[in-house]
């Protein structure tokens, strides 16, 4: 069965308060000229159909979050959802996440980075490509301020073990930490649609969290 059609988009809505060009954003960094203020700050990488920030821009209004999502379609999928719900605490930049970190986040500028089931890259040549390598977690370790979290979720084992031996030989920073399943849903249930594809099909997740020394 192939992949259901992305939903339309309400060509009426207007997404000019969640929607980014990576080009857009700000040069140097500065997250209170993207939101408007100043408040703790949370990335997550691969923001997909935009279920995570939706859920928690609006359980944490007193938080900013950005989404990063290389695919045009899904950024604008993900900050439709958040403009019909009058979002503003949450953004979509449009581009690549290994850009955003190496290229614009100072050092100690985010509370916490989630990064939930990213691509594999399976085949052997292609897995230099995964987010989770040795030069983008330096600059991860970087952007966290002391005691900010990295949630890495995978429902592939191979990529989750893998994580958590580049992590612990390439990093300081302190784990992994177990998140038991019942935490991790919490007040967010599912906190991506493809959590809750993978669940429902009775598939194993993998789920470590990571913080910075203080």
């Amino acid at each position: 069965m192939g992949r259901r059609a992305l939903r339309r988009i309400n060509p009426g809505l207007d997404l000019s308060r969640n929607l980014r060009r990576f080009e857009e954003l700000p040069r140097p960094w500065r997250a209170a000229e993207l939101f408007g203020r100043e408040a703790r700050l949370e990335v997550e990488i691969g923001s997909g159909k935009g279920l995570f920030l939706r859920t928690a821009a609006a359980a944490h209004p007193e938080v900013d979050y950005l989404g990063i999502e290389i695919a045009p379609r899904y950024a604008h999928l993900a900050a439709a959802g958040l403009a019909r719900r009058g979002l503003v605490n949450a953004i979509v930049a449009i581009g690549d996440a290994v850009r955003l970190f190496e290229e614009l986040l100072p050092g100690d500028c985010l509370a916490a980075v989630h990064l939930y089931f990213p691509d594999p890259w399976w085949k052997r040549r292609h897995k230099k490509r995964r987010v989770i390598r040795e030069s983008f977690l330096a600059h991860l370790e970087r952007t966290l301020r002391p005691g900010g979290t990295l949630h890495f979720w995978t429902d592939v084992e191979e990529y989750f073990h893998t994580g958590l031996a580049l992590a612990a030989g390439e990093t300081r920073l302190e784990g992994p930490f177990e998140v038991p399943e019942a935490a991790a849903e919490g007040d967010l249930d599912y906190r991506t649609h493809f959590e809750r594809r993978t669940r429902l099909r009775g598939q194993p997740v993998f789920r470590a969290e990571f913080r910075k020394r203080v």
